[in-house]
């Protein structure tokens, strides 16, 4: 049977109300049914972004109580190990030697995405721009696991063969390299990171269309190392998410796998920082926790719950967001996300000479400030840092 659509019925209400003896109960049943249906026909989209949003920020404000982890999503030991314990087709098991090592970064990548590394490798990642400038070691790696389709892998093998021969940057292990593998590119950066560079100070995830603002970075990371640079959980955080019960999404999490209404709190897979000893702890936990759940943010979170481990939420931290072009801006941000094809454009228009100076002086930082309430704080106008970025001062998150 063909249903009519949402005008067709609207056209036929209209008709009927005008006919002579319509009474008031009639309407009110009419008015009734038409709502019904309206619900009916947007109630998927309606659960979905404000239903489930609002019981799962009642799960997490209210109940605030994540313990059902330990008990159901762990697994024995024999089990975890087909998770974490994959080949390594190309490493460099001396990459960080005996150095004193700032951060390790890696950079989640696809072997097919030669052009993203090498505007990486000639802007943000650059180690010698940023040993030479910066005065620190850095270490930037690319995660890679295999093409899905079996003929671009024998194709691409040879040509990441002579790239890695080149740069001698690429990690790759035998796991198919798909979104549903993304917990096991997880695994791959915090074993590789406690087998072969357990002496970084800090290690940090990025995806490679993401831009890091590498000097703010390290100003950043060094501030805090003159403290103690323990228990660090940093990025965007996301507070009371609740599991996507849509299945045409590619985020779409079963009920059997995890049946509760939140997850706890987590930083988006595009770029957060862990510090060296809670690295060390999110691994041991991940080696004891079910790695099929495929969103690697998420279970990164999960782990991270289990080792009662709580994430900092930093400002400029871009999260899923692209973010604004204005020098105030580049002066304090960390990550911005979305960039593919202007790497480099971007990263010429923060290292100008005058960005680092356009927030000196009362008269330049209100400027500064102005500017960022216009950028960030009007409805819809930027997804990427939150309103409270504009009136924070440099170096505070």
């Amino acid at each position: 049977m063909k249903w009519p659509g949402i005008s067709g019925i609207a056209t036929r209400a209209m008709i009927f109300l005008k006919m002579p003896r319509f009474k008031k109960s009639q309407l009110r049943l009419i008015t009734i049914c038409f709502s019904t249906l309206m619900l009916m026909a947007y109630w998927e989209e309606i659960d979905n972004n404000i239903v489930t949003h609002v019981m799962s920020f009642s799960y997490r404000y209210l109940l605030n109580s994540f313990t059902f982890i330990n008990a159901s999503l762990r697994v024995n030991p024999e089990d975890a190990v087909k998770y974490s314990n994959r080949r390594y087709l190309i490493n460099h098991e001396r990459k960080c030697g005996e150095k004193d090592i700032l951060l390790l970064l890696f950079v989640k990548s696809s072997s097919e995405n030669f052009e993203r590394r090498q505007a990486i490798r000639s802007t943000w990642g650059n180690e010698v721009y940023i040993e030479r400038t910066l005065g620190v070691t850095v270490r930037v790696l690319f995660a890679l696991g295999l093409h899905p389709e079996l003929e671009q892998r024998r194709r691409l093998k040879m040509q990441l063969f002579l790239e890695d021969q080149r740069y001698q940057d690429l990690i790759q292990q035998d796991f198919i390299d798909t979104f549903h593998n993304l917990t096991l590119k997880l695994l791959l950066q915090l074993g590789w990171k406690e087998t072969y560079c357990h002496h970084a100070r800090f290690l940090m995830s990025a995806d490679d269309d993401v831009f890091v603002h590498i000097p703010n970075l390290i100003h950043f990371l060094q501030g805090i190392g003159h403290g103690n640079a323990r228990d660090l959980w940093i990025g965007r955080v996301h507070r009371g998410s609740p599991p996507n019960r849509d299945k045409q999404s590619k985020y779409y999490v079963s009920q059997d796998l995890y049946p509760w209404l939140s997850y706890p709190d987590y930083t988006p897979g595009s770029g957060y920082i862990l510090s060296s000893d809670v690295a060390t702890k999110i691994y041991q936990a991940a080696l004891t926790i079910n790695a099929s759940f495929h969103i690697d943010d998420v279970f990164l979170g999960i782990c991270a719950k289990v080792m009662d481990i709580a994430p900092k939420d930093h400002a400029f931290f871009s999260g899923e967001g692209k973010a604004p072009h204005h020098p105030c801006i580049y002066n304090q941000m960390i990550t911005s996300h979305g960039h593919v094809s202007d790497i480099r454009e971007m990263w010429r228009r923060v290292t100008e000479g005058e960005v680092g100076q356009i927030s000196s002086g009362m008269i330049r930082r209100l400027y500064c400030t102005v500017a960022k309430v216009r950028l960030l704080c009007l409805p819809f106008l930027s997804n990427s840092y939150p309103c409270k970025a504009a009136f924070l001062e440099y170096g505070n998150f």
